[in-house]
């Protein structure tokens, strides 16, 4: 089955059932499955303090405030879930880089249309509905499950990729020179 077929399936489930309806079936589909114990229990939990706000009205926050995210699963247990779920299915031969990267934007823009015509959003989301973040959360996920597969599929280890990309950003964007502008780094001189 085509990587765009399989949007059909999920917003055909998504429409059938409430949220919580479609939770407590796709938790029963795991549970059988044997899947739903390696999930969390929990999402991220950031402090309930508010972040105060400097003389120059920018958001300060120590590293305690900020949102985390659960520890499991690993970016390499969601490849290994996603290859599971292609292998069980016949979909590799649908899979390789460039429908990949295809079904990769298209999610990234289902994830744009959420943000449409809402102005500036807050960070935490307060304005919106838990429906409203679920959907969201639904969306970031596929991005997320399409960019690792296609980082599978390209032979790129992603954690190290990331570990290599920060340790160059940190060279072009020294804190010491950066920090509060949004200048690109060719526009810093020496």
């Amino acid at each position: 089955m085509p990587v765009a077929q399989c949007h059909g399936f999920r917003r055909f489930l998504m429409t059938a059932f409430t949220n919580r309806e479609f939770i407590t079936v796709v938790t029963m589909a795991l549970q059988q499955n044997g899947t739903a114990s390696k999930m969390p229990k929990h999402n991220g939990e950031t402090s309930s303090r508010h972040p105060s706000v400097n003389r120059n009205g920018e958001i300060e926050r120590d590293q305690a405030e900020r949102f985390t995210f659960t520890s499991e699963p690993t970016l390499e247990d969601i490849r290994r879930m996603q290859a599971e779920f292609t292998d069980e299915r016949n979909w590799n031969q649908f899979h390789q880089p460039r429908n990949l990267l295809l079904a990769l934007v298209g999610e990234v823009g289902e994830v744009s249309e959420l943000f449409q015509w809402r102005g500036e959003v807050a960070e935490g989301l307060p304005d919106w509905t838990e429906p409203e973040r679920e959907h969201l959360a639904q969306e970031l996920s596929d991005v997320l499950i399409y960019l690792v597969e296609l980082a599978e599929k390209c032979h790129v280890d992603l954690p190290q990729a990331v570990l290599r990309k920060m340790a160059l950003n940190r060279l072009k964007y020294p804190a010491s020179k950066v920090h509060g502008s949004a200048k690109k780094y060719t526009e810093y001189k020496d």
